[in-house]
């Protein structure tokens, strides 16, 4: 069995990183044919105790399964093998590391890892892992730093965010700005760092910043990944209104936040300026509506249909708009009111690589671990 390695490379664009991430960082879904395949490998073992390759590929099928005990088992009995090759032996403590990190065995993990690469030296692959093993572990800065190794400016960039973000919660403004500016030069097609942006300038009530901050956003991210910078900020802004609503202008986290109206000012015009787009059209008109322009939002509203007839939120949005000028019996204004609160539990978000569905946004997919893959369910068929 050979050790894989892979090849640096210098990216050229945004979508080869994003292509570049995904392939570095998905794992694959376990095969529908496992327990068969397992079977026969371990007839295969039996006769033949020698075959190492295959004995490596029964343990990785064990993981794969959930078996970790068994698996782990395999990669042990491996280890102490009198007269193991270096590179065996290495894969050994390799696939125990990533063994014992599917077990939850953190520490564990990265002590086989260390052991295989003192059995190979550095190795692309090793490092891959450390990286993960080390954002499981909440270490931000340290996984940065591996995927900087790697060359992976995408994943560099989320885990500086996530170490920004970390910063902010700590009260540390100095160092959680430090990271997102890090983040943006790593990667400027990061649509996370470019939203923890917006939302701070939000925060901290500087409505002009979140304008410039987000017009640059909206000339930097992926066109059809633009929609999470407003998903995003238009969250805050719901969270901010409930805040206020319950403990009035003052003491608590959102006090200092933007006003909705400041907001509206800041945003339209740079949605305005751009080329015509369903979901832009649809989050400017749901922030008008939270502005409680009532008509101006519908206005956004009915522009977004132009675009997208299908565009079924839009509908349902003008639909509910337009209940007041309506005689409807009480029976039927109740089976509405029901329905209407079942379209709204439909979840919005989708990968787009493996059809995962998702109620909230997410940077990497949680099935497929595809970056930036996330896209907007505008039809019921998505």
């Amino acid at each position: 069995m050979v050790w894989n390695l892979f090849r640096r490379k210098r990216l050229k664009s945004p979508e080869t990183d994003v292509r570049a991430a995904n392939a570095l960082g998905a794992e694959s879904l376990p095969m529908q044919d496992t327990r068969a395949a397992i079977d026969e490998l371990s007839q295969v073992v039996k006769n033949n105790p020698e075959a190492v390759e295959i004995y490596l590929a029964l343990g990785s099928l064990y993981r794969s399964q959930g078996e970790i005990e068994r698996a782990i088992q395999i990669r042990n009995s491996l280890i102490v093998r009198p007269g193991l090759d270096p590179k065996f032996k290495a894969r050994a403590w390799f696939e125990l590391g990533r063994d014992f990190r599917r077990g939850g065995f953190l520490d564990r993990a990265e002590d086989a890892f260390s052991k295989a690469r003192e059995l190979v030296g550095d190795n692309r692959e090793i490092h891959l892992e450390m990286a993960r093993l080390a954002a499981e572990r909440s270490s931000f800065q340290d996984a940065a730093d591996a995927y900087a190794r790697l060359d992976q400016p995408l994943p560099r960039a989320h885990y500086l965010v996530r170490h920004a973000q970390e910063c902010f919660r700590n009260g540390d403004e100095a160092h959680g700005t430090k990271a997102l500016k890090q983040a943006v030069r790593a990667y400027p097609g990061s649509v996370e760092a470019w939203l923890e942006t917006v939302v701070q300038a939000y925060r901290h009530g500087s409505a002009s910043k979140v304008g410039s901050r987000l017009k640059q956003a909206l000339e930097q991210v992926d066109p059809g990944i633009r929609f999470v910078l407003l998903e995003g900020l238009y969250q805050d802004v719901c969270k901010a209104e409930a805040m206020r609503e319950r403990e009035g202008s003052e003491g608590h986290d959102w006090a200092s936040a933007c006003s909705t109206k400041d907001v509206v000012e800041a945003v339209i015009p740079q949605l305005e300026s751009l080329e015509p787009d369903v979901l832009l059209y649809y989050y400017g008109a749901e922030l008008l509506l939270k502005n409680r322009d009532v008509d101006e939002a519908m206005r956004w509203f009915e522009k977004t249909l132009v675009l997208d007839p299908d565009f079924w939120l839009a509908r349902l949005e003008l639909f509910e708009l337009s209940q007041a000028e309506q005689t409807l019996t009480k029976f039927f204004k109740q089976q509405l009111k029901f329905f209407m609160a079942r379209a709204r539990e439909v979840r919005r978000f989708y990968c787009g690589n493996c059809g995962l569905k998702r109620d909230t946004l997410f940077f990497i997919c949680p099935r497929c671990r595809s970056w930036h893959s996330i896209k907007f369910r505008k039809d019921f068929s998505q």
